[in-house]
């Protein structure tokens, strides 16, 4: 498909939502819940490698992002695919 083509679809919907396959678009690109998860994660890991005095925030983050990716294992091959992605 051509970019110059859908670049204007992405302004006019930034985030389309598939209400029969439960699935989420932001700027064309497919949001998995391992995905999220992931950077969730990420983002408590580098918080307490940064030395984040908090931990009562850090640990909820990182439990929640693992939960996350937990629950979207089978489909972790899609997480990061770039565009709409070849998902069925």
């Amino acid at each position: 498909m051509d970019a110059a083509k859908t670049r204007p679809m992405l302004l006019l919907h930034p985030i389309e939502y598939d209400s029969l396959r439960h699935r989420l678009w932001i700027l064309g690109q497919r949001c998995h819940h391992g995905a999220t998860g992931a950077v969730l994660t990420s983002c408590a890991v580098v918080g307490a490698a940064t030395g984040f005095r908090k931990l009562g925030r850090i640990v909820p983050l990182a439990a929640a992002g693992t939960v996350l990716m937990a629950h979207d294992w089978k489909d972790r091959s899609f997480w990061f695919e770039l565009g709409r992605g070849s998902q069925p």
